[in-house]
């Protein structure tokens, strides 16, 4: 062992007597829980739109009729609960927390569904953060799930680090924006889901354009879109773009998200189902 080991094998590339199979880091769910397929939605950056894309995709999952949760990892900016219109507070009971369910009947945890005021900030150290998303996987009764989508923070620390060692990812999500920036940021992502072995199932461009409502126009708003070129240098296979459209932002800011009209992530979808977990 080196001198100057950190201990989590996962992110060291030295091939030591003591190095450890990634795979003895996974913890398992509730024991009350069967959850058939897991996928990250991750982002490099914050704004982008990764909770509006992990609830239209939890969306298009129970409109095709599976069982589907959404884990919110975002602990410092939860945002699931508002988008879609959920105030209750999760409950326990004598085997663990309880999720609550939106009105289509997807079960949710976050912490907004904990807290006593869903204003009050959360002024926690990385590794109690860590801790809370990890007791989210192991002490929530999920009940018998086909999906369940991640909600995880922007950035590639604590929290997307413990999810990828702790949860049994099917794949991941990323999701990005127009700006010339997208590709730095999104090869920082894939590298992480390539150390961490988790296949990339797709790339979602957010406000990738707008629609003109007079002429049917579309107009790239914050420069051409650059995500099919930065998917095919990864080898991604599966792009979507999301439009800049008054309507989906007045449905997800009324919490009717389930609402939503839009085939625009029909595809990626596809590739979520497809997805097969190496084991």
């Amino acid at each position: 062992m080196s001198e100057t080991c950190s201990g989590s094998c996962s992110s060291c590339q030295s091939d030591c007597a003591e190095r450890k199979d990634p795979k003895s880091f996974l913890e398992k769910p509730h024991e009350l829980s069967s959850i058939k397929k897991v996928v990250g939605v991750v982002s490099g950056k914050g704004g982008v739109g990764k909770s509006l894309v992990t609830s239209l995709l939890s969306v298009l999952s129970r409109r095709n009729g599976l069982a589907t949760a959404v884990l919110d990892a975002d602990i410092t900016g939860p945002s699931i609960p508002k988008l879609f219109g959920l105030h209750e507070k999760a409950m326990g009971g004598e085997f663990g927390i309880y999720p609550v369910k939106t009105k289509t009947g997807i079960s949710v945890i976050s912490l907004n569904l904990l807290v006593e005021n869903e204003t009050d900030p959360v002024v926690w150290r990385g590794p109690i953060i860590a801790g809370t998303v990890k007791q989210f996987w192991t002490d929530v009764v999920w009940g018998d799930v086909d999906i369940m989508f991640i909600d995880m923070p922007p950035g590639t620390g604590d929290v997307p680090l413990t999810v990828f060692q702790s949860v049994p990812l099917d794949g991941i999500v990323i999701v990005t924006s127009p700006q010339e920036l997208v590709g730095m940021i999104v090869e920082k992502a894939v590298k992480m889901a390539e150390m961490m072995h988790v296949p990339v199932l797709g790339i979602v461009e957010n406000m990738s354009y707008v629609t003109c409502p007079d002429c049917g126009k579309q107009y790239s708003v914050f420069g051409e879109s650059r995500v099919d070129a930065v998917a095919a240098s990864h080898g991604i296979e599966t792009t979507a773009k999301l439009p800049i459209d008054p309507r989906l932002a007045s449905a997800a800011d009324g919490g009717v998200i389930e609402l939503f009209e839009g085939g625009w992530l029909d595809d990626l979808f596809a590739a979520v189902l497809q997805a097969e977990r190496k084991d």
